[in-house]
């Protein structure tokens, strides 16, 4: 809880590929007693300059910002469009790199797979990766990543993998991040792995490294209870 009402920061939530609201459904209603929480939208654009500035436009004038994975990826650009309005900075399971060649023609693969009428089937192939490997057979788990998919549509897919992959690499960024930042990363994430997090976490001066036991790469659902408690520590820093 904060200590005032004086106190109260808003929170902007980014979810990742294919990812909506229910993302974060665990860890909202313990940031909400920060400040009024926004989920953002980053379904309509293409690129990551267009979805980042859609949600600015929308987001109140100073906020504390979290992004999971391509919501990392979106929230180094809001961190390169207006800094100055980002008041803390968590940077979850995600990396600072551009896509190299072979995972961008991985997404055209998987582009070309949904064209073809097998959308549904990409969540489907894409959850082992996505989770660790003792959730592998969690049927409950694998519903919600199904459902956020669906939510998300075909459309919406083109236009977020498109814009994945024409991201520019944010390492040359990371010094000029100054808010207070931590960076968090599931222990068995193999589709962003704690190396990256690493990576991002040495870039950032004075920033905190959270790794998150038993967890893949959607830490926010594998191990709500350990990411809300680090999300709250980060609000009160």
């Amino acid at each position: 809880m904060p200590e005032a009402a004086f106190d109260s920061l808003p929170v902007v939530l980014i979810p990742g590929l294919t990812c909506t609201a229910r993302l974060y459904s665990e860890q909202i209603p313990a940031l909400w007693q920060f400040g009024p929480v926004m989920v953002a939208d980053h379904r309509r654009d293409d690129s990551m300059a267009a979805i980042a500035r859609r949600i600015l436009a929308a987001a109140p004038p100073r906020f504390a910002l979290a992004g999971l994975s391509m919501g990392g990826y979106i929230a180094f650009e809001i961190m390169r469009q207006a800094p100055g309005r980002v008041a803390k900075l968590a940077l979850l399971d995600t990396g600072a790199r551009a896509d190299t060649a072979e995972q961008t023609e991985r997404r055209r693969v998987l582009m070309a797979m949904a064209k073809d009428g097998r959308y549904a089937e990409i969540p489907e192939l894409a959850f082992p990766i996505y989770v660790h490997r003792n959730r592998h057979g969690d049927e409950a788990l694998k519903r919600i990543v199904l459902t956020m998919a669906e939510d998300t549509g075909l459309e919406a897919f083109f236009r977020q993998q498109q814009a994945i992959i024409t991201r520019p690499d944010s390492r040359p960024g990371l010094a000029a991040i100054a808010c207070p930042t931590m960076v968090l990363v599931g222990e068995g994430d193999e589709a962003t792995p704690p190396e990256l997090a690493r990576e991002i976490a040495a870039g950032i001066r004075g920033s905190r490294l959270v790794v998150i036991p038993d967890s893949g790469h959607l830490s926010t659902l594998e191990q709500p209870a350990a990411v809300t408690k680090a999300l709250v520590e980060w609000l009160r820093s």
